[in-house]
């Protein structure tokens, strides 16, 4: 999956890539591209409600970390799934708040 939409302070664009895997309702991923150099999530599904938190590296070195919701959607024309994500990402500086969708690739 990529992310085919960011909020204007996302790190996150459509060169990150994830790569996930699920084990009944538990769900791992690990993801690189763009500004992040190396990303971890892990997360519990419940349904089409996905709740994760994740740990990620910039290509500039800093770290960040936070949590995450997102909404499983299937696309209707084309069957791919989507996520809809509200993210809170704690970084060196600051906290944010924002949301990200994800398309599968």
């Amino acid at each position: 999956m990529n992310v085919i939409q960011t909020s204007k302070n996302g790190i996150l664009n459509e060169e990150t890539i994830f790569y996930f895997n699920q084990d009944e309702n538990n769900v791992m991923a690990n993801y690189s591209g763009g500004r992040i150099r190396l990303g971890y999530l892990v997360g519990q599904l419940n349904d089409t409600v996905l709740k994760s938190t994740y740990c990620q590296q910039r290509i500039t070195g800093e770290l960040d970390h936070g949590e995450s919701e997102c909404i499983l959607l299937i696309e209707k024309d084309s069957g791919k799934i989507k996520l809809e994500e509200n993210f809170k990402m704690d970084t060196q500086d600051s906290k944010e708040i924002g949301t990200n969708i994800f398309m599968e690739i």
